[in-house]
């Protein structure tokens, strides 16, 4: 069955169908409460209008290391955002404390995604398939190690078709944004990371992103380089287009900086409809970034 999009009431609607000071007026007069009715009726009011105006948000892979790193600075921002996880067992859920928000599903199969997205606002993709390196691999002997992908788990079918399934329900369900976490790279057909088990992994992430920047739904596309699990909040970061920054000495960047970019870009108008290459200077270098709206105002490509 197709699911329908979550309606949320603004701020405006609320006061265009409650008003806590004509109730309270109405009901002194015709139908005399006690006063703990009152207040607890104002508590409700205040609450439902506090839910309407955070912004749910949906995290997939957030089982992964960059994944946790925005699950968990969504659920610190409680006051702007009701966050939603989704990993693909339930060791994963556990190791991220294994809470009712924390969906369990797999993005190869449609309809197992659909509980997690339905009623969201937002959307953050960090679904990736994963080389594992074949066993009996001696590094004293020389040579280079092998690669595969499980079963079921190759590139097409996580980064294309597994993308391409969580924008489709995305978009069924009325989404306002898509955040979608990619490499750099893809403009290389021989990079070395699609001769890793021979899956062409950047050219089928290359193939989700153009899906989702025509999909019609407002996108910020990140094409992250090398990742590292270092502090983030510390380096200046650096925005590039068409794999440039590939060229230079700065072509990585922190995980923690990554997840940050991705929680920022939900909430800058000038983050939509566009897409970035991102790395950072050495820590040490430059000035550490803070203003995140003159940073995606640097963006101008759309893809």
């Amino acid at each position: 069955m197709a699911s329908l999009p979550r309606v949320l009431l603004s701020t405006s609607s609320f006061s265009h169908c409650y008003c806590p000071q004509l109730t309270t007026i109405s009901s002194l007069k015709l139908n005399p409460q006690p006063p703990t009715t009152t207040r607890r009726r104002r508590r409700f009011s205040v609450f439902a209008m506090a839910e309407s105006n955070r912004t749910t948000v949906l995290v997939t892979g957030a089982g992964g290391r960059t994944g946790q790193i925005v699950y968990k600075k969504l659920k610190e921002r409680s006051g702007e955002y009701i966050a939603r996880g989704l990993v693909r067992s339930e060791e994963s859920k556990e190791k991220i404390g294994g809470a009712d928000d924390v969906f369990i599903g797999d993005i190869t199969k449609a309809d197992s995604i659909v509980p997690a997205i339905e009623g969201i606002d937002a959307l953050v993709i960090l679904t990736s398939a994963v080389p594992k390196m074949k066993p009996g691999f001696d590094p004293s002997k020389g040579g280079r190690p092998e690669f595969y992908f499980e079963e079921g788990a190759n590139p097409e079918q996580v980064d294309w078709e597994g993308q391409k399934n969580q924008i489709d329900a995305a978009k069924a369900v009325g989404v306002k944004q898509i955040v979608l976490v990619g490499s750099m790279g893809g403009t290389d057909i021989n990079h070395p990371l699609n001769s890793l088990g021979n899956g062409n992994i950047l050219v089928w992430k290359r193939k989700a992103e153009q899906y989702l920047a025509d999909s019609g739904i407002p996108y910020t596309i990140i094409r992250a380089g090398g990742l590292q699990d270092k502090e983030g909040g510390v380096r200046e970061l650096l925005i590039g287009k068409d794999d440039e920054l590939l060229q230079t000495e700065t072509r990585t960047i922190a995980r923690a900086d990554v997840a940050e970019v991705c929680i920022q870009a939900l909430q800058i108008e000038e983050a939509k409809c566009k897409a970035l290459d991102l790395a950072s200077k050495p820590e040490g270098t430059g000035t550490p970034t803070t203003d995140f709206k003159t940073l995606f105002s640097q963006v101008t490509t759309r893809f």
